[in-house]
């Protein structure tokens, strides 16, 4: 049965209380209004612990234990709703006070109205039905499916029955499955399998590790199964299996195919046509990795040949595949012409008649548009590629989906650019870094809640490995019992039984103490690669909006040829620095290249202010060492913006590469400006209250590199001179 949620809100306009809001980034909200609501059940019930989030602004909130909750936001605004990490909804702001949501993450079981005429007690539910409970609850709202195994396992108890015991661990394994959490689902599947040896546990077991990047693991358990009797299209299954861990490694791509022939043959054999083609692609895309493209070809053929008589899904997902090959193979005109067929077969059904595993697998009509329109764009005919690069916008902004609107708009700017079309080339690239914010801070408020639900699940399944813990201690007692009412005069023995349990105890708590430190470690790594890709992914708008400005004064200046070659550069270097955001490190050959870039544009501008000079040192080996990408450019510009530009004089710029030991390198960045000193005094009000965000940026990024790769990087700043004018920023980078 579908619950039904009602959220009151409450209008309060700033100006009432005459005075200004500040958000958590410390930006003044002016004009705005707070919206102080109330989430409640249908039955007047409060709900806590829903995720509330303002579309385009990124601000979060939570209900608290009133189902209470205020944001930031204005009439028009879209308010996302969502619960144990789901999206319940979305509601349109409109100035009303009262909105009705259909809550679809949650299906309630039909109460009973039975009355026992025996007894009027509460009647505690057995484990199955809790078991039956979570199944239930297993896609739609994992948190609950989690408890009700929880209350399953603790009614099992010490001496529950393995068959459910197992059953228990089964769905937990397939909760964190089916949530994309493969190192708690292999953890659940192996405690499965110790209380049941079944075989499609085995299945599910071998498919984590292999998620989970366990392929030794995988293949060995693939390997027993083949001892096992299994059916005809477990044995597919199987070599299936197998022919994936291998292709994982290059010197095993024979391998994987020898094991995808195998299963191709029992297919064929037995007339499974849709693992055929399934195969028959598999064994392509193998043959491409390995560089034998002729016989790629020849497989992916088949592929499509056999595809015909797939669903609409399978054979969509086989052509997307196969497409992806011709483009990397620049056979653009294949590439498109599978894509178009792709495209128009998906528009001839409706959305629900087809619905994807996963959003790796997943092909959309608007993907297929950019897909298009680039295969267009590489080919050369830019004409034909723009319609489809419209249509992607157009398709993805209906269905919310950023990435893609993102890349189409990328495309486009890349394309009137070629074109010589500056004025729309500029406007589509100030509509890409416009949304580039918006999945930043969309992004942000993922990571929020992800982080929040890991920490929930983590919680639920450290309870449940005490429940596990709990129930062999109790089985360890009883056994002790046991032994003591039936054999007495063996008393040595159970001496040395209880010593053994004991030793035991004391050594699963050792492992446990190892597994949470492990566990913690892994948590403070993965939340520095989060923290570092956040940073990485923040542009610096200062200077992006000061290079628009310079373009649209040299348009206003009827400038087109300065304005062209200014673009162009400004986009090479735009185009390289996102190239790299998603990079720890770069060679320093690469970040040379920017920095000499960078340097370059901003001499265009203060012609008249400073000269600048790139010193390498010629004995460097610049190929041998990583950097930070986009680590030295904040310098630089803090040398231009507010050392140089203030000067009287032609000031000078010099940065010096060279090799100081073996394993370091010194970068030394020098200006002749006015100083610190002297920049600060000259500061706004408003500028003082302001700190640099790329500076604080390239600050925590550094920190956290150098917690991660043990003092990698080290920066000192200091006055040039004696009178504080100048300055001198000396960066020391070891290698790896």
């Amino acid at each position: 049965m579908k619950k039904t949620i009602f959220i009151i809100i409450v209008f309060i306009n700033l100006s009432v209380f005459g005075q200004e809001i500040r958000t958590q980034k410390s930006e003044i909200v002016k004009d705005n209004t707070i919206y102080t609501s109330v989430i409640r059940e249908d039955t007047g019930k409060p709900l806590s612990g829903v995720t509330v989030r303002v579309r385009g602004t990124g601000e979060t909130a939570r209900t608290n234990f009133n189902g209470e909750f205020t944001v930031h936001a204005k009439s028009g605004d879209v308010l996302i709703i969502s619960k144990d990490g789901k999206r319940i909804n979305t509601i349109t702001l409109n100035n009303s006070n009262f909105y009705k949501i259909d809550d679809k993450s949650k299906i309630e079981q039909k109460k009973s109205n039975y009355k026992s005429k025996i007894s009027k007690k509460i009647r505690v539910p057995s484990a199955n039905k809790l078991l039956d409970s979570a199944r239930l609850y297993q896609k739609t709202n994992p948190d609950k499916c989690i408890n009700f195994v929880e209350k399953a396992l603790k009614k099992l108890g010490s001496r529950g029955n393995k068959n459910e015991i197992s059953q228990a661990y089964t769905i937990l394994g397939d909760t964190y499955f089916h949530i994309k959490q493969y190192d708690l689902a292999v953890t659940n599947y192996e405690i499965s399998l110790n209380f049941k040896n079944e075989n499609f546990i085995k299945f599910k077991l071998a498919k984590a590790y292999t998620l989970n990047n366990n392929f030794t693991e995988s293949t060995e358990m693939y390997n027993e199964l083949l001892k096992e009797k299994i059916s005809t299209n477990q044995k597919i299954v199987v070599y299936e299996g197998l022919g994936d861990n291998a292709s994982k490694k290059l010197d095993k791509l024979d391998k994987a195919i020898e094991h995808y022939n195998k299963g191709l043959e029992i297919a064929k054999r037995n007339k499974i046509t849709p693992k055929i083609s399934e195969l028959n692609s598999k064994i392509g895309e193998t043959y491409s990795q390995k560089g034998e493209n002729q016989q790629a070809e020849d497989y992916f053929e088949n592929t499509l040949e056999l595809s015909e008589a797939d669903d609409v899904k399978s054979r969509a997902r086989s052509k997307n595949s196969i497409a992806n090959y011709y483009k990397e193979q620049k056979k653009y005109d294949k590439e498109i012409e599978l894509r178009k067929e792709t495209l128009e077969e998906l528009e001839s059904v409706s959305d629900d008649e087809i619905v994807f595993d996963d959003v790796e697998s997943e092909v959309t009509s608007q993907k297929l548009n950019l897909d298009i329109g680039n295969a267009y764009f590489n080919k050369g005919d830019l004409i034909e590629a723009i319609p489809y690069l419209e249509k992607s916008i157009e398709k993805a902004n209906l269905v919310d989906d950023f990435e893609t609107q993102k890349d189409a708009l990328q495309r486009l700017s890349e394309l009137y650019r070629s074109a010589g079309k500056s004025e729309k080339a500029l406007e589509k690239y100030q509509e890409y870094a416009q949304l580039v914010d918006v999945i930043y801070k969309q992004k942000e408020g993922e990571i929020q809640d992800a982080i929040a639900l890991g920490k929930e699940l983590t919680n639920k399944q450290n309870r449940i490995n005490s429940l596990e813990k709990d129930r062999e201690l109790s089985e360890s007692r009883y056994s002790l019992f046991s032994s003591q009412k039936q054999l007495t005069q063996e008393n040595y023995r159970r001496q040395r039984l209880i010593i053994y349990s004991l030793l035991g105890g004391l050594l699963l708590l050792l492992f446990s103490v190892f597994w949470m430190y492990k566990s913690n470690k892994q948590k403070r790594l993965a939340n520095n690669l989060l923290a570092l890709k956040s940073l990485r992914s923040q542009m610096n708008p200062h200077f992006i909006f000061n290079a628009l400005n310079s373009v649209n004064n040299y348009i206003s200046q009827n400038d087109e040829r300065a304005a062209n070659r200014y673009l162009t550069e400004f986009s090479t270097l735009m185009r390289s620095v996102l190239d790299n955001s998603e990079q720890d490190f770069i060679p320093l050959e690469k970040e040379i290249e920017l920095l000499e870039l960078y340097m370059k544009l901003e001499h265009s501008r203060f012609t008249d202010k400073f000269d600048y000079k790139l010193i390498v040192d010629k004995k460097l080996q610049i190929s041998e060492f990583q950097i930070p990408p986009m680590l030295l450019q904040p310098y630089v510009e803090n040398a231009v913006w507010h050392g140089l530009r203030y000067k009287k004089e032609k000031g000078k710029l010099e940065v010096k590469i060279s090799q100081k030991d073996y394993e370091t390198v010194e970068i030394s960045i020098i200006d002749d400006g006015i100083g610190r000193k002297k920049s600060k005094e000259l500061k706004t009000d408003n500028q003082i209250k302001q700190q640099s965000k790329g500076m604080n940026n390239i600050k925590k990024r550094i920190a956290i590199l150098n917690e991660m790769y043990t003092d990698k990087v080290d920066v000192f700043i200091d006055d040039l001179h004696s009178d504080n004018s100048g300055t001198k920023v000396v960066l020391t980078l070891k290698k790896d």
